[in-house]
C-alpha cells in the first residue's frame, strides 16, 4: 500500500515539474526564435538552456513512469509480506512442536510425530504406523488428549486423530 502512495506522489510531482519545464522550454524557444538565435552564434546561453530542458524532460518522463509503475504494477510488496508471515508462522509452530516433544516420553513422541505427518489419521492406521498394540496406543492417546495435544473424532467404527497444536 505504501508503494501506491509513493507512486501517486511521484506522478503529481512529475506532472508539476514537467509542466514547469515545458513552460520554461517553450518560453526559451519563443525567445530564441524572436532573437533569431538558431541562426545566430551569439545566442549560446539559450541553446545550452534548451539542452538542459531536454535533460529535464527525460527526468520528468522517468518520474512519471516510475510513479505509474508503483501505482498499477507493483504488487510484490504484499506478496512478500504474506510469504514472510506464513514462514514465520510455520517456524513458530515447528518450535512449539519441538518444545512439546521434549516434555513427552518416547511412545508419546512417536505417536505425536505420526499424527503430525498425517493429520486426521485413523486410530487403526496409527497403530500400524507406530507399531504399537491397540491397548498401549489407546492409553497414549488418552494421555495426549488429557493434555489437549490431540483431538479424537468418531469415524465409523474407529476414531480420527487430529493435532491440536
Amino acid at each position: 500500500m505504501e508503494s501506491k502512495k509513493l507512486g501517486v506522489v511521484l506522478v503529481i510531482l512529475s506532472l508539476l515539474i514537467g509542466g514547469m519545464f515545458f513552460y520554461y522550454s517553450s518560453s526559451l524557444t519563443n525567445e530564441g526564435q524572436a532573437l533569431g538565435c538558431f541562426e545566430n552564434v551569439n545566442c549560446v546561453r539559450i541553446e545550452r538552456t534548451l539542452t538542459f530542458t531536454h535533460f529535464a524532460v527525460g527526468v520528468f518522463a522517468f518520474l512519471l513512469s516510475l510513479g505509474f509503475y508503483l501505482i498499477f504494477f507493483n504488487h510484490h510488496e504484499g506478496l512478500i509480506l504474506k510469504k514472510l508471515e506464513e514462514e514465520n508462522s510455520q517456524k513458530i509452530k515447528e518450535e512449539k512442536f519441538s518444545i512439546i516433544m521434549k516434555a513427552l516420553d518416547p511412545f508419546e513422541q512417536k505417536v505425536l510425530t505420526a499424527i503430525k505427518e498425517q493429520d486426521g489419521i485413523t486410530q487403526n492406521t496409527l497403530s500400524l504406523r507406530v507399531d504399537m498394540s491397540r491397548a498401549k496406543l489407546s492409553y497414549v492417546l488418552q494421555e495426549l488428549e488429557k493434555r489437549s495435544l490431540i483431538k479424537r473424532n468418531q469415524k465409523g467404527k474407529t476414531l480420527e486423530i487430529w493435532l491440536r497444536i
